[in-house]
Parts: structure tokens; sequence; C-alpha cells
């Protein structure tokens, strides 16, 4: 069975090769080919000897190279692009692209499906299968900066925020952005990187404990006990007001503003007296507010605000003074929102088994 190369430390690199009887000397020129060349077959390694290079063959596999894209799909603005990629056992997960003027960003799964089961999401409609190693997180990436590398761009930041629970898959989530944070590999700082969690507070004190500046987002959604229990099954076990709590010793250790990513429903948690609770409870954090009006999910019965509404409740967060913006709406067209490209797939492989 061969070893699996792609996120392999240089230093783990170093040892397998030097097993295999080649210098140590190669694993920079890998490292090289894989990470910034964006080359991952080793036919093309063309600094190798060719009997190396088949050695390499025999022994390793590199996982983009394995990744099947079976749906593609850009936005009609050109901005947003969105693969749904098969890994090699056979499971599907989805990444997106984003276009801004400050450059590229990825936002990447953590894991195949999510067990969430938040009311208004499409990404845990089938339940978590498994979780992604460090590999198949950075090898989301990858694909896209492959395409990226033919004009002579690169992804300047990362989002955990595809599907899955990132802090139930914490080391694997952190392995891929410390790898990805080496000079040699994506030169990604801290600061570019953002890992949104539904609150499960044992994982933001965990994040804490590492030290490290990313970004951390907390998918909010609602401030009334009953109402966000409903739409987020996890507030149960971690109320949120525990989690804001742990998401401002957070901010205050890191330096970190946080962001509360709020899903805006109609007539569900769109209402004057949301605003003013959700303004209250935030009242003095280091906290900014990210409203997002929903990308409809059929399946869930969620519908859009009117422009209105959503202009209401905004002002009423701004005349309070919390820092609050309604979020830039990219790939609507192309069903970008966690989990949708995935469970269309999903519906269609069941359509065609019956």
């Amino acid at each position: 069975m061969k070893t699996e190369i792609f996120g392999m430390p240089l230093h783990r690199l170093q040892t397998a090769l030097a097993e295999l009887g080649l210098k140590k000397f190669r694993a920079k020129q890998i490292f090289d080919w894989l990470y910034q060349k964006c080359v991952f077959d080793f036919a093309q390694m063309s600094n190798l000897g060719k009997a190396e290079r088949q050695l390499l063959q025999d022994c390793f596999s590199v996982l983009p190279a394995e990744i099947q894209i079976v749906r593609k799909m850009d936005s009609s603005d050109g901005l947003t692009r969105k693969a749904l990629l098969e890994l090699p056992d056979g499971n599907a997960i989805e990444t997106v692209l984003m276009h801004h003027d400050y450059g590229y960003s990825v936002c990447v799964s953590s894991q195949v499906g999510c067990d969430m089961h938040c009311a208004f999401c499409a990404s845990g409609l089938n339940g978590a299968v498994r979780n992604l190693t460090v590999a198949e997180i950075l090898a989301q990436l990858y694909v896209f900066q492959a395409q990226l590398h033919l004009q002579n761009e690169r992804v300047s930041r990362v989002v955990v925020m595809g599907s899955g629970e990132p802090m139930l898959n914490f080391d694997a989530v952190f392995g891929a952005l410390q790898f990805l944070h080496q000079p040699d590999v994506g030169n990604i700082g801290y600061r570019n990187m953002t890992v949104s969690t539904c609150g499960i507070i044992p994982g933001i004190k965990k994040m804490q404990g590492l030290g490290l500046p990313v970004n951390l987002a907390i998918s909010l959604h609602a401030v009334r006990n009953e109402l966000r229990s409903e739409l987020m099954p996890v507030n149960k076990g971690y109320p949120f007001p525990d989690v804001i709590a742990a998401a401002e010793e957070y901010a205050a250790s890191s330096g970190r503003q946080v962001t509360y990513e709020y899903i805006l429903l109609a007539d569900k948690n769109d209402s004057d007296r949301d605003a003013e609770l959700l303004a209250e409870y935030l009242r003095y954090k280091q906290a900014g507010v990210n409203l997002i009006p929903v990308n409809p999910v059929p399946e869930k019965g969620f519908f859009r605000p009117a422009e209105k509404r959503i202009e209401r409740f905004l002002s009423i967060l701004q005349r309070h003074r919390l820092h609050a913006t309604v979020r830039r709406e990219m790939g609507k067209d192309i069903n970008a929102a966690c989990g949708q490209l995935r469970a269309a797939f999903a519906k269609d492989n069941e359509s065609k088994k019956q």
C-alpha cells in the first residue's frame, strides 16, 4: 500500500526518502514541486532521476492527483467557483474559491457531511460520514491553487467554513492550517485564516491554547435560548451565553476580534427584538456581526427576509454601535451555500440506484 505524501512534514519526508535510499535534499525539491509549482505527478518532476521518480511513484501517492472534480460551477459574475470533489474512497466534499478585491480565498470543508443538524443548513442533510485528513483539507485548497498557478496568482486566505464542524476534527484542521502557514508551502499568515464553529467550547479553549492569531467565527444565528436550540441543537450542550464568554476569552488572549455569524430567516429570527437582544449580548465585546440573508434550502423551508427588514435589522445593530455588515453574496446562483452541491449530488446518486 502506498504512503500518502501530501501534507507530510518535511522532516518526515526526509526520513522516508532516506529509508528508500534517496538523498534527504530530494525532500525539498519534492516540496517545491508539490506546493510551489503545483505538480502532483512524480513523472513531471524533472530534476529527479528517472529511477528516483519511478521509486517515488511505486511508494507514494499524491492526493490531489487522485481527486476527481465531479462538478464545477462558476458564478455568473466570475468571482466564485465551486467544486464538488470525489475522494478516492468515493465520498464527496465541496470547496469554494472566491475572488475578492484583496485576492483569492478558499473555503474548505472539515468533514464529509455534518452532524450538527442545524435546521437551515444543507450540510447535515445526510449526517456526518467521517472526518477529513490533513491531506484532504490541504488538497481542497490545492485543487484551486493549481489552477491559479497558471495565472501567476495564489490563494492568500483560507476559511474553514465549509461542511462539517471544525472543532470536532481539531487536530486535522489545525494541522492543515499550520502546514499551510509554512513559507515553503502556502505561506499564508495566521491572520488570514478563519475557523468557524457552531460553539464547541472545548475546541475554542483548545484553539486558545495554541496561541495562534487565527480568526474565530461563531455561528450564532439566534439569541433566544429556545429558538437557538430549535435552529441549532448544539445549543443544548453549549448554551450560547457560555459560547460568547469562551469566544470573548479567545479574543482577549489572541487580540483578534471575533466574528458572529447570524443567518437571517424571514419571520424567525429577524425581528426588531432579536436585533436588540443581539446588540445587548454583544455590547462591549470584541465582536463584529456578519449578517447572512439565508440562501434558501428547499428541503428546510426557510426564506430570505425582505430587503427593508434586512436593512432595519442592520440599522438597529449599528445604532447600538455594534460593528455589523451584511455579507456580500457570492455564488448564490451556483448553490455556494454549505452542502447544497453535495446534497444535490447525493440525491442524484440515490435516484440512479433506484
